[in-house]
């Protein structure tokens, strides 16, 4: 089926389709770059791309040489480039609601090894904040900490959280089966109902709530109770036997 048709150039059914496939994919990599170091560099290369085409316009013979030759090994280097952000990408499109009907193992090992690190931590009377990231991209608040992309395990959220180490302080996001930030810096709450009230991290976890659908826990140093946030709203003293069960209600929800 042709809609448009000229001397030169037809356009049918197949190419509308393509176009608007191609159209949505370069949309989905501008959201995913969008407020991060990664935006300035898919300017740079533009840039680059659009030196390249009028060089071969213009017939200019070393730019075209130099180019030819970059083309060569172009991709290996993009793609050692952007590895963490075609990690997130990746991790961003298995969080998607339609493949969440077909896989649920991620979400499971999520809460299993988030619960058993909060539950640990509070027995040895350690600190904890654990961001976890759900639809609401987190990558901003990421990329104030120290960019890990690791996987996923309680005795490594054990191990951050352990007092005197490098990365103790601030908040660890995760997302999917990854541990992708640690120290992380959160927005603070400005509810006047939790200012008096709580320290820096539980006013962290409210404030990250706020402005996300994250799922928040916090495990405080003074007292070990267990908390968590979401919604904006702080649901605190959780006991460590029923923690696991509370914290599976608000990944649901």
């Amino acid at each position: 089926m042709t809609f448009i048709e000229f001397d030169f150039v037809k356009v049918g059914l197949k190419d509308i389709i393509d176009i608007l496939i191609v159209s949505f994919i370069i949309f989905q990599i501008l959201k995913l770059t969008k407020g991060t170091r990664s935006a300035q560099i898919i300017i740079g290369l533009t840039l680059i791309i659009v030196v390249a085409f009028f060089s071969y316009w213009f017939q200019l013979e070393g730019l075209t040489w130099l180019f030819s030759n970059l083309a060569t090994v172009g991709f290996i280097v993009l793609v050692i480039v952007f590895q963490p952000e075609l990690r997130g990408a990746l991790a961003h499109i298995g969080q998607n609601r339609i493949f969440r009907m077909f896989v649920s193992l991620e979400q499971k090992k999520t809460l299993d090894e988030v619960s058993r690190a909060a539950v640990r931590l509070a027995e040895l009377n350690y600190g904890g904040l654990i961001v976890i990231e759900r639809r609401t991209g987190l990558r901003n608040f990421a990329e104030t900490g120290k960019m890990l992309n690791s996987e996923l395990s309680s005795e490594l959220l054990i191990t951050l959280f352990t007092p005197y180490t490098p990365l103790h302080d601030g908040a660890v996001i995760v997302s999917g089966e990854y541990l992708v930030a640690a120290a992380a810096s959160l927005p603070l709450t400005d509810n006047l109902r939790y200012r008096k009230l709580f320290g820096m991290r539980h006013k962290a976890a409210i404030g990250v709530s706020e402005v996300s659908d994250a799922v928040v826990v916090v495990v405080s140093e003074e007292t070990s109770n267990l908390s968590i946030a979401f919604n904006g709203i702080l649901d605190t003293n959780i006991k460590k036997s029923e923690f696991k069960d509370r914290l599976a209600k608000y990944l649901k929800k």
